[in-house]
């Protein structure tokens, strides 16, 4: 029994490698494209080692491609995705520990908007932007993305765990509600923050679609409509591509093994497989 669990055990390391390898293998291959001038890159047969390493392409993205701007942008949605991110850990305090009239029916709205896929709120959403006069805007852009009905939803089920007595404990103590959420919530809740920290960064660093259409001015651009033109610009620069996608890639991975640990950890207590 001891020789079949030995073997059963080495069958799913040499799968799980074969797999992990499969997987890393197109990201490997942008990594070291972004660093290979134009004819290596499209050289036959490829060469996986780039011969003549060079940063040129990041150069030229970040002097002569306004990629500088785009970073710059990416970073405002990303910093004020994660302020609506503490409104939404609020909102699913509120939610999951206070009582108050229609609680029960605005969660029930809240869970209905999940349903509801986000193209289809964009055209009520840009008509709303539009007369605020906000479209073409960074305001018009953050704006709609503040608040998000998952997170929401996730935080205050999460916040149901947190026995009602050790908030009862802190008022008694005479320990204010913004106290008791700053000091106490918080460091309680730092699994699912983890989680909820990754899964908006994401969405943020990747944000394409919204900023491409409330945005006419490339100034306003963020990086995936950048890569976007620039793969339009640059149909057979793919050394310029591979780099663009390389300064998309990089953070994210940068970010989630930060938050692993708390990232797994976060999925087994809100039950999420």
């Amino acid at each position: 029994m001891q020789v079949k669990n030995k073997w059963e055990r080495s069958l799913v390391i040499v799968v799980l490698l074969i797999g992990s390898i499969l997987v890393a293998l197109p990201f490997v291959w942008m990594m070291l494209s972004s660093f290979k001038n134009d004819s290596e890159v499209l050289r036959i047969p490829p060469t996986i080692i780039p011969e003549h390493p060079t940063i040129q392409t990041f150069i030229e993205l970040f002097q002569n491609l306004n990629f500088d701007v785009y970073l710059l942008n990416t970073l405002i949605i990303v910093v004020w995705s994660m302020f609506g991110l503490l409104l939404n850990t609020m909102a699913g305090y509120g939610f999951g520990k206070f009582q108050f009239r229609g609680k029960e029916t605005w969660f029930i709205i809240v869970l209905i908007t999940m349903m509801l896929p986000g193209q289809i709120t964009m055209i009520p959403t840009y008509l709303i932007l539009n007369e605020m006069g906000l479209t073409n805007t960074m305001t018009g852009i953050v704006l709609p993305g503040l608040i998000a009905a998952f997170n929401i939803f996730l935080i205050r089920q999460f916040m149901t765990t947190i026995p009602d007595d050790l908030i009862e404990a802190a008022r008694l103590d005479g320990a204010g509600e913004f106290y008791i959420f700053l000091r106490l919530i918080i460091p309680l809740s730092k699994p699912i923050l983890a989680v909820q920290v990754i899964l908006t960064f994401i969405g943020a660093w990747n944000s394409f679609l919204w900023p491409l259409i409330i945005a006419n001015d490339e100034s306003l651009y963020t990086l995936s409509v950048g890569l976007s033109l620039l793969q339009d610009q640059h149909t057979t620069n793919y050394g310029l591509q591979m780099a663009g996608s390389a300064v998309m890639v990089i953070p994210i991975l940068i970010v989630f093994t930060i938050f692993q640990k708390h990232l797994i950890e976060g999925f087994n207590v809100s039950g999420i497989k």
